[in-house]
C-alpha cells in the first residue's frame, strides 16, 4: 500500500486489506443482510439512490469489508473502511457486520485489526446510526474481556465515533503519517481551530496514538504486534544480568548512592536492548500525556517469548509516565504475557505542572495496576530506587537489584534536612537508612541482588 499523495485516490478497503496480509490470505467474512426499508429507517429521501451510487462506484455493499488474514504469519480478523462508500459512515447495517466481525474474532480466538477510515455516524440514519457506537463499544469490550488483542490503523480520514470507538479504543494505535486524526471532521470544528492538532502526529504526541508508521512498513509492524500480542505465558520473567561494573556490593550506603548517580552506568535502553531480540513500544497514557524521556513501555520477546516492559530511565518520572506504565501492566495481564520492570528514578517529578498533572492518583494507579496484576512481574533495581516514585513500579516479592543500585524511602540529603542535620552527615545518614542492595536482602524489601 502506498501513502495517498495530493490529489489521488485513496486505496479502497480491499486494497488495504490485501496490502496488510500476507499474499493470497485475506478470506472476506460472510456478509450480514438486514432487510431495509426504503430510504433507510428514517425514510430520507434520496438515501437509497446515495447507497446505490456508492455500490457502484467502490463495487461493495456497505462501508466495511471484514474477513481474516494472515499478518506477518499471525491469523487475525481484518475491519477494513471503504472511505468512498458514503464516507466510511457508520449505519446500521455496518454496525452488524462490525458486530459479527468482532463476535467471529471471539469464537475463533483471533486479534482484530481495525483499519480505520470514516468520517463518522451516517446522517440518513440519524440516531440509529450514532447508536452503533454503543454497539460496536461492547463488541469491543467483550473481546477485551476475552483475552484477545485489538490493533488498530488509523487512516485519512479518521473521525468522529469510528475515531473514538474502533481507533482510539483500542489496544494499540498505529497511524499513517499526515493521516487527518481527530473526533471533529474538518466540516464541524471550529472555523480557528489549528488544523495540526487533528493529525496522526499530533495525537502521538498527546499519547493518544503509539505510533505514526509509513505504509511501507504497515505490515511488518502490525505482525511484529500481532505476534507479540498473541504469546501468553505464566511464566515469570528473569531478571537480566547487570550490565555495570563487577567490584562487588558497595560498601557503604553512600557508596551505594554514588555508584548508582554515576554517569557511567547503564541505563534502561542498555539492558533493554541486551535483554529482548526485538522489541515494539507503547506511547502514551490516553490521557493527554507523554513521558518519553522518563519511561519506556513496551512488548519485546525474550528467549522466544513475549515480555512486557516497563522501564524508569533514570531521570523524575512524570504522571504521564507511571499512567503509560499502568496502561501498560493492565494491558499485559489481560492478555497473559508477563511483565519486567525497571526500576531507576531520583523519585516522581514533584514541580507545579506534575501536581497539575496528577501525580499522585498515577502513582496510585501505578500501584494498583501492580497490586492487581495477575500475570507474574519481575523488578529489577537498576538505579536509583528513590522513594514512592520507585516503588510503584515494584513487584512485591519479586524484586532484585543489581551491585550499582539503590533502594530508599527518601534520598540521603533530602532524609539529612528533614532531620536538620547538617551537610556533612549525609553519608552517615545513608548508612542509617540501610539502602544497599544487601541490606534491602536482609531487611526482606528485596528477594536478591543480580550479579556480584
Amino acid at each position: 500500500m502506498t501513502e495517498r499523495l495530493p490529489g489521488t485516490e485513496r486505496p479502497s478497503a480491499r486494497a488495504v486489506a490485501d496490502a496488510i496480509a500476507d499474499d493470497s490470505t485475506f478470506a472476506e467474512l460472510p456478509a450480514v443482510i438486514r432487510d431495509a426499508k426504503p430510504d433507510g429507517p428514517l425514510g430520507w429521501p434520496g438515501y437509497d439512490a446515495l447507497r446505490t451510487r456508492a455500490a457502484e462506484r467502490t463495487g461493495e455493499q456497505e462501508s466495511v469489508v471484514c474477513g481474516t488474514a494472515r499478518v506477518g504469519g499471525t491469523r487475525a480478523v481484518l475491519i477494513a473502511f471503504e472511505f468512498g462508500f458514503l464516507g466510511g459512515s457508520l449505519g446500521e447495517r455496518t454496525g452488524d457486520r462490525l458486530e459479527a466481525a468482532y463476535t467471529y474474532a471471539r469464537e475463533h480466538r483471533l486479534p482484530v485489526v481495525p483499519l480505520v477510515a470514516t468520517g463518522g455516524s451516517r446522517m440518513q440514519e440519524g440516531m440509529l446510526a450514532l447508536t452503533q457506537l454503543q454497539r460496536v463499544a461492547r463488541q469491543s469490550a467483550l473481546t477485551r474481556e476475552a483475552g484477545l488483542a485489538q490493533v488498530a490503523v488509523v487512516r485519512d480520514p479518521t473521525t468522529g465515533g469510528g475515531w473514538a470507538t474502533l481507533g482510539a479504543g483500542a489496544d494499540v494505535v498505529l497511524a499513517l503519517p499526515g493521516a487527518q486524526v481527530g473526533f471533529a471532521g474538518s466540516r464541524v470544528r471550529p472555523a480557528d481551530a489549528d488544523p495540526a492538532a487533528y493529525t496522526a502526529e499530533a495525537q502521538v504526541a498527546a499519547g493518544a496514538a503509539d505510533a505514526v508508521v509509513r505504509p511501507e512498513d504497515l505490515r511488518g509492524t502490525l505482525g511484529r504486534w500481532l505476534r507479540l500480542l498473541t504469546c501468553p505465558s505464566g511464566t515469570p520473567a528473569p531478571p537480566p544480568e547487570p550490565l555495570g561494573d563487577d567490584a562487588g556490593l558497595p560498601a557503604t550506603g553512600w557508596d551505594a548512592v554514588r555508584r548508582a548517580r554515576s554517569p557511567r552506568r547503564p541505563r534502561a535502553a542498555a539492558y533493554l536492548d541486551a535483554y529482548f531480540s526485538d522489541r515494539a513500544a507503547i506511547s502514551g497514557d490516553r490521557c493527554g500525556g507523554t513521558d518519553p524521556d522518563g519511561m519506556l513501555c513496551g512488548f519485546g520477546t525474550h528467549e522466544g517469548r513475549t515480555i512486557a516492559y516497563a522501564a524508569q530511565t533514570g531521570t523524575a518520572t512524570r504522571p504521564a509516565g507511571y499512567r503509560t506504565a499502568a496502561r501498560l501492566i493492565r494491558l499485559a495481564d489481560r492478555l497473559g504475557i508477563p511483565v519486567l520492570t525497571l526500576v531507576d528514578t531520583p523519585g516522581a517529578a514533584n514541580d507545579a505542572a506534575a501536581e497539575r498533572q496528577g501525580a499522585g492518583p498515577a502513582i496510585a494507579d501505578l500501584f494498583g495496576a501492580v497490586a492487581g496484576a495477575r500475570t507474574p512481574v519481575t523488578t529489577l533495581v537498576i538505579g536509583e530506587g528513590g522513594s514512592g516514585g520507585a516503588l510503584a513500579l515494584a513487584a512485591p516479592g519479586n524484586t532484585w537489584a543489581t551491585p550499582d543500585s539503590y533502594f530508599s524511602v527518601i534520598a540521603p540529603e533530602l532524609a539529612a534536612a528533614i532531620l536538620k542535620r547538617p551537610p556533612r552527615e549525609v553519608e552517615t545518614t545513608a548508612d542509617q537508612l540501610r539502602i544497599r542492595p544487601q541490606d534491602l536482602v536482609e531487611l526482606g524489601v528485596i528477594r536478591g541482588t543480580v550479579g556480584p
